[in-house]
């Protein structure tokens, strides 16, 4: 029997769920400290996550799906029965989307990355061999998931030290937060256009040279930054509310400040995790369609688009418990602290896309916040809810592998 039209369906379906499962944990995560230290409300976070992981996704998603689709897996071992990477691809789906449906329902910040390579790698080495898969590739991702939280976890606690410096434990800190904010979101808009301009938009078939993608991530740097200052100056000040906490009016400051940085964290995910729904909807498409295993398959646009719809739904459905545990229980959130842990993670996320390793976003942030909070002092974190939360990113690899095979060989079954 031709399976075409129903593997096509099966992996719009499970790439939809697998998507969701993204919003509903990982972009939550992404909103998680806007929302935690009250510069953004859940609506206003959902409508800027709507249009920036659309946009990440678009623009700078290429590079990070060709690894997933094509760099865990050695496609030689399935060129004889081209159904098993099929077969193992919405397997994968099906299992990293249950997981993280389990997880987010308990509120548990897990990576959807991790939820994925461990699905992939698991029904690659038990449903077809061991050396079936990229083990040396393997390595580099779990490389830089210890990487990516402890260097995300650095920059946050170097940007959080510099606004103490500069602005937080000066004489006139509303003054400075006046002063300083623009250079701030300068970084923002220069480092995401940067990656952008130089990686993302090959995959729209524009190429600049590194002299030009300079001068463009210059200008818009200034641009980010010219906004920002127009908009910092409209912020109301009440000199009354600095009498109950002495930092009332510069955290409102932060707050506009936040709006960037809750974007250019929503751009930077999307650019990096969409790929975990999209990577395994392309290859299963691809070869359903071909019959063969092409080397370059083309990544047809309805497929990031049941992605970010996805991502989307997934937010705003379930995605206020995951925002819970990130936004307000590891430590407490305020603009500063939340904008300081933003602008680390979205530099570490935007970076990874650009050398198109998939880490995880849940790592990165988690990373970032508790480099925010050893700023502070080992005395303002949680420890309880952080062991938790590494607890539950040990259970991810072992789970998305073993739920992955069960569905391997349950649609080797019913379709081979």
């Amino acid at each position: 029997m031709d399976y075409t039209t129903v593997y096509i369906i099966l992996a719009a379906v499970f790439g939809l769920f697998m998507a969701w499962g993204i919003g509903a944990n990982d972009v939550a995560n992404a909103m998680a400290t806007s929302v935690g230290s009250r510069a953004l409300t859940l609506r206003q976070a959902v409508i800027l996550a709507a249009i920036f992981e659309f946009t990440g996704a678009w623009l700078a998603g290429g590079e990070v799906t060709r690894t997933i689709r094509k760099g865990i897996v050695d496609s030689s071992y399935f060129v004889e029965d081209p159904n098993m990477l099929i077969w193992g691809m919405l397997a994968s789906l099906l299992a990293a989307g249950t997981w993280l449906l389990i997880a987010s329902r308990k509120g548990w910040p897990v990576s959807t990355t991790h939820s994925i390579v461990g699905a992939v790698v698991g029904f690659a080495a038990v449903g077809v061999s061991l050396d079936a898969v990229h083990w040396n590739k393997v390595g580099t991702i779990v490389m830089s998931w210890v990487v990516s939280p402890v260097l995300s976890g650095v920059i946050a606690f170097m940007v959080f030290r510099s606004i103490q410096s500069l602005i937080l434990n000066t004489d006139t800190p509303l003054k400075n937060a006046i002063k300083y904010g623009p250079f701030y979101l300068f970084l923002v808009g220069f480092m995401l256009s940067l990656v952008t301009v130089m990686k993302g938009l090959k995959h729209v078939g524009l190429s600049l040279s590194t002299s030009q993608a300079l001068m463009v991530a210059l200008g818009i740097g200034v641009l980010v930054a010219l906004l920002g200052s127009a908009l910092i100056r409209r912020v109301r000040t009440d000199p009354d509310a600095d009498t109950d906490f002495n930092f009332a009016n510069v955290e409102r400051i932060f707050g506009v400040l936040m709006i960037f940085t809750a974007s250019a964290m929503a751009f930077a995910h999307g650019s990096n995790d969409v790929a975990n729904a999209v990577g395994p909807m392309a290859a299963v498409i691809s070869v359903a369609e071909n019959g063969i295993i092409a080397q370059k398959a083309v990544l047809p646009s309805w497929v990031l688009l049941i992605g970010g719809i996805g991502i989307v739904i997934g937010l705003a459905t379930f995605g206020y418990k995951v925002i819970a545990t990130v936004g307000k229980q590891i430590t407490e959130l305020t603009p500063s602290r939340g904008f300081s842990a933003e602008i680390a993670a979205a530099s570490t996320v935007v970076l990874a896309s650009f050398t198109g390793i998939p880490i995880s976003t849940t790592h990165t942030l988690v990373g970032a916040v508790l480099g925010v909070g050893f700023a502070r002092g080992i005395g303002a974190i949680d420890l309880r809810v952080v062991s938790n939360i590494f607890m539950s990113w040990i259970i991810t690899l072992p789970a998305g592998g073993i739920l992955a095979i069960i569905f391997y060989f349950t649609f080797k079954g019913m379709f081979g």
